[in-house]
C-alpha cells in the first residue's frame, strides 16, 4: 500500500485525486511487489488519477493470508498466475498511453515513494507469485516454480524458474553492455541485502523485513527464508519478493555501499527488471515509454502481454490531460469527480462514442496529517478540535461531487477490517471552541486569533500547486478555522519539493492519500519506531504505546477474527487521538477507449496486462 510490499499499480500517483491532497500517496506502501499489485495498478490510472492528486504508496506484499491458504503442503503448479484470463487469440502490437500528474524524482522504487515509480517498476518486473485475478485469497506460481511452508510457518522454501532472464542493457557509468544475463537465487537474497543495509533510504519497506532472521542459498534455482517469529503476512512478503539486478546496482569492487545506491543518479535513471515491459525511455516532464520485453519468460507460459507499449503520459492539470483524452491523444485516464459528474455527458461517452466509463470505491483514503512535532499539535483534544471544524460532509458533496464515503480510519471502508460503527466527527464550531478552551487556547487580546502562552494559532497548510482538488478545498477548511479563531495559511508548492519537505519532516500540516493493500498493517504508517526516522511512512512522528502494542499483536495474530478486532480497536485509538483527520475514500473513476478488449473487472480491479486491440485499431506511440 508487486514487490513487496509495496507495489500492485495503483496507478494512482496519487491517488491523484479525489481530495488526495497532497498525498504522497502513502503503503503509500504496503506492497507485495510490484507484480501483485499490478492487478490494481494496471486499472492503468485508476488510481493513479483516481483523484487527481499526488499520493503514497503503503508498502504492499500483496498475496494472501498464509493462515487460510498454506501449511506444509508443497505448492506445484506448472501454469503462470491468471494466465486463465489471457485470451489466447489476442492479436499483439498497439499501445496504452495514460495520464499521470506527476513525474517521478528517479526510477528507483526502493528509494523513491512517489507512486509513480512504483508503477514503472511493476511494469518491468516480478515477483515470486501472485493473487489470482477471480480469488484473491489463492496466490499462484510466477517466478517460483514451487514452494513449501512449514508447519510452524517460519521457514520458506523456494524453487525457481530456470532461464528467467534480466532485460539487456548498457550499464550508463561503465559502458559495459550486458545481456541474456539469468536470475538467480543471489538476486533475491541483494534484494533483501540491499532492503535491510542502514545505509540505504529503503525505511518503508525495512519494516516488513526486519524479522526476516536468514536467507539460505540452496543452489541458484533454490532457496530458503527463515524469519524470527510468526507474522501473518510472511507469506505473501515472501512470496512478493522481487530479484534486485546486482549487475547494475553492485558494479563495482567491495563491499557495497548504501550511501551510493541511494546517490547513484545515473542508475536509477533507469529500470533493469525481469518482467513482461523493458524500459525504453524517460523524457523528463514529459513522458516514460516500455515496450514489450520480448524475452519474458511468461511468454511460454501464456502471460505475455499483447499491448505492445505502455506510456505514462506527464500531464501536469486535469483540464489538459481531459482534452488529451477527448482527442485520442490519450487512451485511459482516472478522472476528477468534476470531470466524471460534469465533462462525461457528450457524444465521445455515449452509445455510439469511443470512451467509456468505469467506476469503483478505491482500496485508498484521503486525509489531513499533523506533525506532531510541531507544539500546537501535541494535544489531541486540539487535534479533535480540528475535525470538528473540517466540514467533510461539505466536501464530499462539492468537490467529491458525492462520489466517495467519509472514513474514521485507516482500513479499507469495504473490508472487515474497517469498523463502521465509528461514526465520523460531525463538523461542529462551538465543539471545537470547547476542546480548543479545554486545551488552553483563548483570544486574550481580542485579535480573532486564539494564543497559549504568547503564542498565536497559527500554522500552514502545504498544498501540490496543480492539484485542482486542494484549490478548492483548503480555502474553504481556512475559512472554518478562522470561524474558531485559528490561522491558516496557504503554501503551495511543486510535488518534488512537497515530497522533500513531508520526508524532512519538515511541514505544519499536509494533505495526502494512501492506497492499501489487500491485508494491511498498519505498523508502517504508525508505529513509534518510525517516528523519528527521516523517509519513513510515520511522516507525521505520531507515537503511543497502546497503539504499538496492538500493532504488534495485530502482527503475530493469524486468526482472522481476532485479528479484525484488534484492528478495530486499533481505529478507535486513532479516532480518539486524531493524529489525522480521516477525509474520504473516494471512487476510483477511470475512462478507457472502447478499442481495447477482454476489459474485466475482478475484486482488486481491471487488470491491464490482459488487455488487447485488434490490428485494424491498433495505435503508435508519436514521435517514438
Amino acid at each position: 500500500m508487486n514487490k513487496n510490499f509495496y507495489l500492485n499499480f495503483i496507478l494512482t500517483i496519487g491517488v491523484l485525486a479525489l481530495i488526495f491532497f497532497g498525498i504522497l500517496l502513502v503503503n503509500a506502501v504496503d506492497r507485495v511487489h510490484h507484480t501483485n499489485q499490478k492487478i490494481i495498478a494496471n486499472l492503468s490510472n485508476l488510481e493513479d488519477l483516481i483523484n487527481q492528486l499526488p499520493t503514497q504508496v503503503q508498502a504492499k506484499p500483496q498475496l494472501s493470508n498464509a493462515s487460510n491458504v498454506v501449511s506444509s503442503a508443497q505448492i506445484i503448479n506448472e501454469q503462470a498466475a491468471n494466465a486463465e484470463f489471457f485470451y489466447p487469440k489476442a492479436q499483439r502490437g498497439g499501445r496504452i498511453i495514460q495520464a499521470t500528474l506527476a513525474d517521478t524524482g528517479n526510477m528507483n522504487y526502493l528509494i523513491n515513494n512517489e507512486n509513480t515509480a512504483s508503477i514503472c517498476w511493476q511494469l518491468c518486473n516480478s515477483s515470486l507469485a501472485e493473487r489470482n485475478f477471480k480469488d484473491p485469497e489463492k496466490f499462484q506460481p510466477l517466478m517460483a516454480k514451487s514452494w513449501s511452508v512449514s508447519k510452524d510457518k517460519l521457514v520458506y522454501t523456494i524453487n525457481l524458474r530456470k532461464g528467467i532472464l534480466w532485460h539487456d542493457f548498457t550499464d550508463p557509468v561503465t559502458g559495459k553492455l550486458w545481456k541474456n544475463v539469468e536470475v538467480t537465487a543471489e538476486d533475491f537474497k541483494f534484494y533483501l541485502d540491499v532492503i535491510n543495509n542502514k545505509d540505504t533510504n529503503c525505511a518503508a519497506y525495512r519494516v516488513y523485513y526486519h524479522d526476516i532472521d536468514k536467507f539460505e542459498i540452496i543452489n541458484k534455482y533454490k532457496f530458503k527464508v527463515y524469519w524470527k517469529k510468526r507474522y501473518f503476512r510472511s507469506l505473501e512478503l515472501t512470496l512478493g519478493l522481487s530479484p534486485l539486478p546486482r549487475h547494475l546496482y553492485y558494479a563495482y569492487k567491495g563491499p557495497f555501499d548504501g550511501k551510493k545506491f541511494n546517490e547513484d543518479h545515473k542508475r536509477n535513471r533507469m529500470i533493469v527488471g525481469c518482467g513482461p515491459y523493458r524500459f525504453l525511455r524517460w523524457e523528463k516532464d514529459r513522458r516514460i515509454i516500455f515496450v514489450r520485453n520480448e524475452k519474458y519468460f511468461g511468454k511460454s507460459l501464456g502471460i505475455m502481454p499483447p499491448i505492445k507499449y505502455r506510456v505514462l503520459e506527464i500531464i501536469k492539470h486535469p483540464n489538459t490531460q481531459f482534452q488529451a483524452l477527448i482527442s485520442e491523444k490519450v487512451d485511459r485516464l482516472g478522472l476528477t469527480p468534476e470531470q466524471w459528474v460534469n465533462r462525461t455527458n457528450t457524444k465521445e461517452f455515449g452509445k455510439d462514442g469511443f470512451l467509456k466509463k468505469y467506476k469503483y470505491l478505491s482500496r485508498t483514503y484521503a486525509y489531513i496529517g499533523y506533525n506532531l512535532k510541531n507544539p500546537i499539535f501535541t494535544d489531541s483534544r486540539v487535534r479533535r478540535a480540528m475535525t470538528y471544524l473540517i466540514n467533510r460532509k461539505k466536501i464530499l458533496s462539492e468537490i467529491y461531487h458525492g462520489l466517495g464515503k467519509i472514513v474514521t480510519g485507516p482500513f479499507f471502508y469495504d473490508s472487515p477490517y474497517y469498523d463502521k460503527s465509528i461514526k465520523p466527527y460531525e463538523f461542529n464550531v462551538e465543539k471545537a471552541k470547547q476542546l480548543l478552551a479545554d486545551a488552553g487556547w483563548k483570544d486574550t487580546n481580542d485579535d480573532g486569533v486564539l494564543e497559549k502562552n504568547g503564542k498565536k494559532f497559527e500554522f500552514t497548510f502545504m498544498q501540490v500547486a496543480n492539484s485542482t482538488t486542494q484549490q478548492k478545498m483548503l480555502p474553504i477548511i481556512k475559512e472554518d478555522l478562522a470561524k474558531a479563531g485559528i490561522e491558516m495559511h496557504i503554501q503551495s508548492m511543486e510535488w518534488s519539493i512537497y515530497i522533500q519537505r513531508l520526508e524532512q519532516k519538515n511541514f505544519d500540516v499536509c494533505c495526502l492519500a494512501w492506497t492499501l493493500p489487500y491485508e494491511s498493517d498498519p505498523y508502517q504508517v504508525w508505529h513509534s519506531s518510525q517516528a523519528d526516522k527521516k523517509y519513513s511512512s510515520n511522516h507525521i512522528s505520531f507515537k503511543n504505546a497502546e497503539a504499538d502494542r496492538l500493532i504488534e499483536e495485530i502482527r503475530r495474530t493469524f486468526d482472522v477474527k481476532k485479528r479484525i478486532k484488534l484492528c478495530h480497536k486499533f481505529q478507535q485509538l486513532l479516532h480518539e487521538e486524531q493524529p489525522y483527520t480521516f477525509l474520504i475514500a473516494p471512487y476510483s473513476l477511470m475512462v478507457q477507449n472502447k478499442r481495447y478488449r477482454n476489459m474485466r473487472k475482478f475484486p482488486l480491479g481491471y487488470p491491464a496486462e490482459i488487455l488487447w486491440t485488434p490490428k485494424s485499431e491498433q495505435l503508435t506511440v508519436p514521435n517514438l
